[in-house]
């Protein structure tokens, strides 16, 4: 069984991994490419912003449905954003939550969308939910807290 768990985690990693080389030389900031490729900003106002996309087949899990790793980068790429539209930095992740409430499928339409719910000089929170767009029934929500380094000057 550890075994199993092992390659489950590893995929083949180590030294007879074929693909070492190639993950290894991967460009910079490749991940958020990867999820964020196909994304579309609908709206953009301050402490509000709000994205679509179609979920690319590259983004699905084992059940076909769009995994929870890339919604869970979803809501902090689109909840940094927001902090964005209120021209400070985007800052740190301190925590990040998300409930998984339904399920969205290959080619299907979403809607996501971020609101800062609060910011102060040290720290912003930030909610983000992602509908599907046809009915908007909520897919997931997310909450984002993050740190805003504060300048020593």
């Amino acid at each position: 069984m550890e075994e199993s768990v092992k390659r489950y985690l590893e995929k083949g990693g180590g030294e007879n991994d074929k693909n070492a080389a190639s993950i290894d030389g991967m460009p910079s900031r490749f991940f958020e490419r990867f999820i964020m490729q196909g994304l579309r900003t609908d709206l953009i106002e301050p402490g509000r912003v709000i994205c679509s996309m179609k979920v690319p087949p590259r983004l699905l899990n084992a059940g076909k449905f769009l995994h929870g790793g890339a919604t869970a980068t979803l809501v902090d790429l689109v909840g940094s954003a927001v902090i964005l539209t209120l021209g400070l930095p985007p800052g740190v992740s301190v925590e990040i939550n998300v409930s998984y409430l339904d399920a969205a499928y290959a080619d299907e339409e979403i809607e996501i969308e971020s609101k800062a719910l609060r910011v102060g000089k040290a720290v912003a929170v930030v909610s983000v939910e992602l509908r599907k767009k046809e009915t908007g029934k909520i897919i997931a929500q997310g909450r984002h807290t993050k740190y805003l380094a504060v300048s020593k000057m």
